[in-house]
């Protein structure tokens, strides 16, 4: 199994996007390139505000579903415990 990463982006208009990768360094400059996801590509530049750990793919994506799904205010609270 491959290790995999699920993330919160920060875009420039300030909403979030959140993802999940196996090279999370490749894949913001992808993001950033306008290369990423549809999403994101009008709302450049990005800024990863939120990564962590799976041991492999479907556990990530699982956890990105679950981020997805959380209003606002929880992935505030998600990024401002990690920032300390």
């Amino acid at each position: 199994m491959k290790e995999s990463y699920c993330y919160i982006l920060e875009c420039a208009d300030g909403t979030f996007y959140t993802g999940w990768t196996h090279d999370p360094t490749e894949r913001l400059k992808m993001h950033n390139a306008g290369r990423g996801a549809r999403y994101t590509r009008n709302r450049l530049p990005v800024t990863l505000v939120y990564i962590e750990y799976h041991a492999d793919r479907s556990a990530a994506m699982r956890r990105e579903k679950y981020i997805k799904n959380l209003p606002r205010s929880k992935k505030l609270l998600l990024i401002e415990r990690t920032e300390k």
